[in-house]
C-alpha cells in the first residue's frame, strides 16, 4: 500500500507541473459552419461552450480561429490532468480508508 501512495503521490506531482504549463485555455468546440451548408458556401466559425450551465455560441472572427483552436486545446488537456488527479485522490483515498 506505501508503494501506492508513493506512486499516486509522484504521479500527482507531474499533473500539477503539467498544469503550471499549461497556457491560455477557453472551453468549447470551435466548428466551421456554412450559411448554405448543401452546396459549402458562405463559411464561418463559431464557437460552442457551456459555462455555468448555460450554453453559449459565438461567431468566430478569422483572424482569431488558430488562437482559439490553440485554447480549446489548452482547456481539453486542463479537463483530463483533472480528471486524472481526481481518480487518483479517489484511489488514495480508498487506500487510507482500508488502513484505519
Amino acid at each position: 500500500m506505501e508503494k501506492e501512495l508513493d506512486r499516486i503521490g509522484k504521479r500527482r506531482e507531474k499533473i500539477r507541473e503539467a498544469l503550471l504549463r499549461l497556457g491560455p485555455m477557453r472551453p468549447g468546440s470551435l466548428t466551421r459552419q456554412y450559411k448554405d451548408p448543401q452546396n459549402q458556401v458562405g463559411s464561418y466559425y463559431q464557437i460552442s461552450y457551456t459555462h455555468q450551465m448555460k450554453s453559449h455560441t459565438e461567431y468566430v472572427r478569422p483572424g482569431s480561429v488558430r488562437r482559439l483552436r490553440r485554447e480549446t486545446t489548452e482547456f481539453k488537456k486542463f479537463k483530463k490532468l483533472i480528471q486524472e488527479w481526481i481518480d487518483l485522490e479517489i484511489q488514495r483515498s480508498k487506500i487510507l480508508s482500508k488502513q484505519e
